[in-house]
């Protein structure tokens, strides 16, 4: 997967982590950027093609595929964190149900509505935004963390099943970011730029995971230790 020439669709694509892709995938080549959000409007980047959707409607992500039949990179970037609570919230449910139908069933969607397109454009690639969060639960988070683990699965299953059609699945993990998700939470931050940057580079080297930080990298390395980080966070 080469990002000179190739067509480009990012949701979630208006601010933070997404617009840092489109950003990118112009200055790497791309020869057209499709931008995704539920107000198209908000696409204000010179060069980017606004497309109006919203993850979660199943018919405007049809009639994105239709429309945008020349994609051979598709970025699932769009998310949601409700910051919910496993116990004692009573909202919990509604948090999760939320998160997991943008953050999983949203990617899922992309992926199943676009696969034809990737395939007829010959194979191409998904990239999907993950977090370090897929791999330990924090306990201001824990919905999310659910949410963004199930993606991680999910990942996992369409790189198996898009395979034979040639398409690649790249997984992003990034623990925080400058990003309006986290501007309530103190500590380091990447550059979403930065970030962005490393997950295309990544997908060129048709690597099956970015890990786009030293926290990430850290917890990944952790899992097959005897104290794994989702075992040990606070």
């Amino acid at each position: 997967m080469k990002l000179k020439d190739s067509v480009v669709f990012v949701t979630g694509a208006n601010r933070g982590l997404g617009l840092a892709f489109a950003k990118a995938a112009l200055a790497a080549g791309a020869r057209k950027v499709y931008g995704a959000a539920r107000d198209p409007a908000s696409i204000t980047l010179a060069g980017v093609t606004p497309v109006a959707l919203d993850v979660t409607n199943a018919a405007q992500i049809e009639a994105a595929a239709k429309a945008c039949g020349d994609v051979t990179l598709l970025i699932n970037n769009a998310g949601i964190s409700r910051g919910g609570a496993l116990l004692g919230a009573a909202d919990a449910f509604d948090a999760a149900r939320a998160e997991f139908e943008t953050n999983f069933f949203g990617s899922w969607a992309m992926a199943r509505a676009f696969a034809p397109v990737l395939k007829a454009n010959g194979g191409g690639a998904i990239l999907n935004v993950l977090s370090v969060l897929a791999w330990l639960s924090l306990p201001g988070a824990a919905t999310y963390s659910a949410s963004k683990s199930a993606a991680w699965s999910l990942s996992n299953g369409l790189r198996d099943g898009l395979r034979g059609q040639g398409t690649q699945v790249t997984s992003l993990h990034v623990a925080f970011m400058e990003t309006d998700m986290t501007a309530g939470i103190a500590g380091p931050k990447a550059s979403p730029d930065d970030v962005a940057r490393q997950a295309l580079e990544g997908v060129e080297a048709d690597q099956v995971e970015v890990l786009a930080d030293a926290l990430t990298r850290q917890v990944k390395q952790s899992l097959s230790t005897e104290a794994p980080a989702y075992a040990t966070a606070r």
